[in-house]
């Protein structure tokens, strides 16, 4: 088969469609996956970390992150860890995303381990640690809204977590917006810290500013 089709990415984003359509309307199935804070601290179902982010609020919901992760992830699979991890890329990568999505969610445990109404859901900060690790690499690099708006990736990644912050202060839903927070954070300094010279070379990109000026 070929490689460039059975990437990490692609099954990432395979498995975590089928298990969110599969449980898209089922309440019970998606109650046992989800990130319930005080259902983990009761009764230690540490695995919720890592089910939530295989079940999501709704297909449009699903439809973003994995649109996100896809562009992102193929990125970073393909172009920039492979340079500059090797043979580790895979594992780096893996690493990188259901890290996100562990690391990102325990701010929310410990604000919400006895608050029985706050659950969560989705792989926002696993998608956010990705999109924040190709940004480390190409800061002023475009990513096309609707295939056709430019953005600098810098630009779409500080708006994204604007657009975080404030759904999370509405609080009206049980996606994990804040987890956006933590795991960009994750993923700038996890790919920064295995090879510092990217956050010097990030800065001089940054403070360079893009080719068309």
């Amino acid at each position: 088969m070929d490689s460039s089709i059975l990437t990490s990415t692609n099954i990432i984003v395979v498995l975590t469609c089928f298990v969110s359509f599969v449980l898209m309307n089922n309440r019970k199935g998606k109650s046992a996956l989800l990130f319930h804070p005080m259902t983990i601290s009761r009764h230690k179902q540490w695995h919720r970390f890592i089910t939530s982010g295989f079940i999501h609020d709704g297909t449009m919901h699903l439809a973003i992150n994995m649109f996100v992760l896809w562009s992102f992830g193929s990125a970073i699979e393909q172009i920039y860890y492979p340079h500059f991890f090797g043979e580790f890329s895979t594992a780096t990568y893996l690493i990188l995303y259901f890290g996100g999505i562990i690391v990102s969610s325990i701010p929310s445990y410990i604000r919400h381990k006895k608050n029985p109404s706050y659950a969560a859901l989705g792989a926002s900060g696993g998608v956010s640690a990705v999109v924040f690790a190709v940004i480390i690499f190409a800061p002023w690099e475009n990513l096309y809204l609707y295939g056709i708006i430019a953005i600098p990736k810098i630009f779409a990644g500080v708006g994204y977590l604007i657009y975080s912050w404030l759904k999370d202060k509405k609080a009206n839903d049980h996606i994990g917006h804040m987890a956006h927070f933590t795991g960009a954070v994750w993923g700038f300094f996890f790919t920064g810290f295995l090879n510092p010279d990217l956050l010097v070379r990030f800065a001089e990109l940054t403070l360079r500013g893009p080719s068309w000026l």
